[in-house]
């Protein structure tokens, strides 16, 4: 959400507070269609729909054809024809102090404004510093004029008073919010810059926050001292720094919407509260990294840092195939994918690439192995870690996709102490003074690094919760200068507890039409949930309930798996076939399964006559389809059609071998009936 004094400013602001790397109404190009092609797209109703409509003032179609079109009032159609008539201006007249005070009024940003007249970011800023065009900050007055807002917020205009006042006795705090929701940055961010300012309020500090999503609770007028809510860009941030001149800033609770400001707050001589911008350079800079992990002793998977297709197939094939191949700097695994030949390589760079790489692309031998991941909080010397959580599906899938289990199960004292021991070395080289999140891959006893975050991480207010331990209250008093032993923590791994926390995805695939369910290194889920028993299999139980899956109804399912998971689907079918579930299958599934004593139905393909696999589904009687999708990009369109078309039926679908035995173990151990109550205020 934005605010301005005027639509066109708060429309512009809008565009660049979305984190998709768009600022103006030229960042989607539709210059190359013909007029006849335009008025056929404004036909189409999505997110791209205003970038036609511009391009279609451009071109020269009436506002009543484009009104006819699209049913957008007029008045609004004017409004961004104001826009499109300031970039002609740019474009074609001298840069004058009314045309650069017009432009800003509109809310057109310096690096948008310097594009167009071909002069540089600088230029723009210094002409702006000559004319004195600076913003101003007006109050949203919280009480409605009744008596004076106690904390008020604040919203950015060009011309006018500024009501912002930055005097105060107090040190302050700029506590940056992580901006916009999506899959890869969701409220747990949100979770933790509260807490951070909550915390800092207890110190005595003055808080400040920015951010800019109205559903969030740090954008609540009564979290912070002060509230901007401004785009979450280096110039909107440093017209609020010029106004409040902070003490200091934190990064590390706002995701990598905060961390991506890091540089820009040191420009403009904010300190950065807690690990230094260096250091957290130095774990996304892979050579910097490696030279880290090497004086620590730490394995990682071997790979290599690269720019271009042919650089990565030349590490892949060094590597031997499968690699993952993932662009640095990025939430939610963003681009990343498992490349298994030459051609994967070549069209997952081309994906990358779209999404404004900046930074190398890194390309890593994959392990399928125990995924790990860990949080924990260090004061410069002592670090504190709550628990270890274990994924239940293998490395390859992304960790806000997996089950993850607290406390660990399947792996050894021994490797506990490993991951430990690793994570307190980690911590102490990069000088991590607040939160670090640590994933790691475990194979037999070998314990390998695979990513390390000097920040706040997704599984934070899970940790937080199921163990009692404040985590980011600790960490902010941590930042500010406590130690870990003074606040009355032993440093080192925490005591497990004695019940079993389960934190299990959900997703909305029902409702992302064509997106293709099965699961991998990039980030699917939208939500999630918690299942807490004194048992594993309960809690499992009770997470997949609360996700969902409520099972059985039908007792009918379908399993239809890769060749490489053929062996491996055996055991999981005969324990659903023991459950009473009847197995329907295709050729090759059941022919194994058959063999194997599992009596499985033979079933036709989505292409071959029916009875087939699409029948069934649409016959709404199946409770679980289990299709496991050959990897690389040539995937079969059969294996899409099947899972979309069950997730459209309100069929469960599961894509991995390792949630399906989870599944079945937890409806082969509990009792709906028997179901205990956890009270997680009094979990310690």
């Amino acid at each position: 959400m934005s605010i301005c004094n005027n639509f066109e400013g708060a429309l512009m602001k809008a565009i660049r507070s979305l984190e998709q790397h768009v600022d103006s109404l030229m960042s989607y190009d539709f210059a190359s269609l013909t007029k006849e092609e335009l008025i056929e797209e404004l036909k189409i109703v999505d997110d791209m729909r205003i970038w036609r409509i511009a391009e279609a003032i451009r071109k020269g179609i009436s506002y009543e054809e484009i009104h006819a079109i699209t049913k957008i009032d007029i008045w609004f159609i004017d409004k961004l024809a104001i826009l499109v008539e300031m970039e002609q201006a740019l474009r074609e007249q001298e840069l004058t102090e009314d045309l650069l005070r017009e432009a800003k009024r509109i809310e057109f940003p310096d690096n948008v404004i310097a594009r167009i007249t071909g002069k540089t970011e600088d230029e723009i800023k210094a002409l702006r510093k000559e004319w004195n065009i600076t913003a101003a900050y007006k109050m949203v007055d919280t009480c409605a004029a009744e008596f004076a807002a106690e904390t008020p917020y604040y919203y950015a205009v060009y011309g006018g008073e500024n009501e912002a006042v930055g005097e105060t006795t107090k040190k302050k705090v700029l506590v940056l919010g992580s901006g916009p929701i999506r899959i890869g940055q969701g409220i747990e961010f949100d979770f933790c810059s509260v807490h951070c300012t909550w915390a800092f309020k207890k110190e005595n500090y003055e808080t400040i926050i920015i951010n800019n999503n109205p559903e969030t609770v740090s954008t609540d007028f009564d979290i912070a001292d002060k509230l901007y809510f401004e785009p979450l860009t280096p110039e909107d941030v440093e017209n609020v720094v010029n106004v409040e001149k902070p003490d200091g800033a934190v990064v590390q609770f706002g995701g990598q919407t905060a961390i991506k400001l890091t540089e820009a707050l040191m420009k403009m001589g904010v300190p950065i509260l807690g690990t230094s911008a260096e250091n957290v350079d130095a774990a996304e800079d892979r050579e910097l990294f490696d030279e880290i992990l090497e004086q620590c002793e730490i394995p990682r998977p071997t790979g290599g840092t690269v720019f271009t297709a042919e650089e990565a197939k030349k590490v892949a094939n060094r590597l031997g195939y499968p690699v993952l191949v993932r662009p640095s700097y990025v939430l939610g695994g963003q681009g990343m994918q498992i490349a298994i030949n030459d051609h994967d390589i070549d069209e997952f760079i081309g994906i990358i690439n779209r999404i404004a790489q900046d930074h190398p692309i890194l390309v890593d031998k994959y392990l399928q192995g125990k995924e790990i991941e860990v949080d924990a909080v260090c004061d410069g010397e002592d670090i504190l870690i709550p628990g270890i959580m274990e994924h239940i599906e293998r490395a390859g899938i992304h960790s806000g996709d997996s089950i993850s289990v607290y406390p660990a199960q399947s792996i050894s004292q021994k490797t506990k102490e490993t991951i430990a021991e690793y994570t307190r070395r980690l911590a102490k080289s990069l000088h991590v003074i607040g939160l670090i999140n640590i994933q790691f891959i475990v194979c037999g006893e070998d314990v390998y690094v695979i990513e390390v975050n000097p920040r706040s991480s997704r599984t934070v207010p899970y940790i937080s919760k199921v163990t009692g331990i404040p985590i980011v209250p600790l960490a902010t008093k941590v930042i500010i200068g406590h130690k870990i032993k003074e606040l009355g923590y032993t440093p080192g791994l925490q005591p497990e507890a004695d019940y079993f926390a389960i934190k299990m995805p959900v997703f909305s695939f029902e409702k992302i039409r064509g997106a293709d369910i099965s699961l991998g290194p990039e980030m699917k889920s939208t939500g999630e949930c918690l299942g807490i028993a004194q048992s594993f299999n309960e809690a499992l139980y009770k997470a997949f309930l609360g996700a969902g899956i409520n099972l059985p109804k039908h007792k009918n399912m379908i399993i239809t798996v890769k060749d490489e998971d053929k062996e491996e689907v055996i055991p999981i079918a005969r324990r659903f076939e023991a459950l009473g579930y009847k197995i329907y299958a295709t050729r090759s599934t059941a022919k194994v399964l058959q063999e194997n004593g599992v009596h499985a139905v033979r079933t036709n393909k989505i292409e071959q006559p029916s009875p087939n696999l699409m029948d069934l589904i649409l016959g709404h009687k199946i409770d679980l389809v289990i299709d496991t999708p050959s990897q690389g990009v040539e995937k079969a369109k059969d294996g899409f059609i099947i899972r979309r078309n069950a997730i459209e039926t309100g069929v469960n679908v599961l894509t991995s071998l390792d949630t399906a035995e989870a599944l079945v173990t937890s409806l082969e151990n509990t009792d709906i009936q028997k179901l205990e109550l956890i009270d997680i205020a009094t979990v310690k």
